[in-house]
């Protein structure tokens, strides 16, 4: 049967470089699924980008060559940049609609479409795993935002994977360390955990006229942040506001950085070091990501 994403991936242009990724991924070795045999799946923090994500094809198959390198998630939880809240919020479990929430790009990206099975359970089980007294709201109009579907059509093209988003509830290191552990059993369940960012992400000092120039700002934030996550230092991240050089310019706000937080603290240890997946710039901002055991 010919779903929806099937469907709208159909009209990209045959020129697009997301039409090539999604032939290459069609034509890669079969992906086996999780099993309990293959323990907990790592917690992942992704530097997302912007819909162009879909544009380049080296980022695309670095992001679907890491999917491939782990087993098939049973599904995905995310928690992303573009949803902030004052409470703990999840989206509806079956969600239909995508949040476009991004101007300026190709029209094409308003066209696609990621529409991806029931995580009921897995709705279920977020709730389930919350302290006690802490009440997860259901956003039942809200689908998936950008920070979501956007690094997942490159890492899952087929949509076949249950995805369910949790709000970003406060910018306060300590609290996302303890979300993040709250979350930790999930990933017993064949659940990938990944906070969806972007590790520089200073978009009002961007030289847009000079894409392949990276800020001092950029590459000095990025180069903190390395070798903090090289060494495990979660004290000196959590102090980034006053420690990290270049802050200023590259998190004017913080949204893009605090998903972090949640990723290490769903580590079995969040003082071990980190791996790193991917590195490198786009458009002068730091792509890094990596993945905790």
């Amino acid at each position: 049967m010919t779903t929806t994403t099937a469907a709208a991936d159909a009209l990209v242009p045959a020129t697009h470089p997301f039409a090539g990724h999604l032939h290459r991924a069609a034509a890669a070795e079969r992906h086996p699924s999780w099993t309990p045999d293959d323990g907990a799946l790592p917690a992942m923090y992704l530097s997302h980008g912007a819909p162009p994500l879909l544009a380049d094809a080296g980022w695309m198959a670095q992001l679907h060559t890491w999917a491939h390198d782990l087993p098939r998630p049973r599904a995905v939880l995310v928690v992303s940049a573009h949803w902030e809240s004052d409470a703990i919020a999840i989206t509806n479990p079956h969600p239909r609609e995508l949040v476009y929430d991004f101007w300026g790009f190709d029209p094409v990206y308003e066209q696609m479409r990621y529409e991806v099975p029931d995580a009921s359970w897995l709705s279920r089980r977020a709730r389930e795993v919350m302290p006690d007294g802490v009440h997860v709201h259901e956003q039942t109009a809200r689908g998936l935002d950008h920070g979501a579907w956007v690094p997942l059509k490159a890492m899952y093209p087929e949509a076949d994977v249950p995805v369910l988003q949790l709000s970003l509830p406060t910018a306060d290191p300590e609290r996302l360390l303890r979300l993040g552990a709250a979350l930790r059993p999930l990933r017993d369940e064949g659940v990938l955990v990944l906070g969806s960012g972007f590790m520089t992400h200073g978009l009002p000092f961007i030289q847009w006229s000079q894409p392949d120039v990276v800020p001092t700002w950029s590459s000095e934030f990025d180069a903190w942040a390395a070798e903090a996550l090289g060494r495990g230092d979660v004290e000196e991240l959590a102090r980034f506001a006053e420690r990290a050089p270049g802050v200023g310019f590259a998190h004017p706000t913080v949204e893009h950085f605090t998903p972090l937080f949640v990723t290490l603290g769903a580590a079995a240890d969040p003082t071990a070091p980190v791996q790193g997946v991917v590195e490198g710039y786009w458009t002068g901002l730091s792509k890094r990501s990596f993945q905790v055991a």
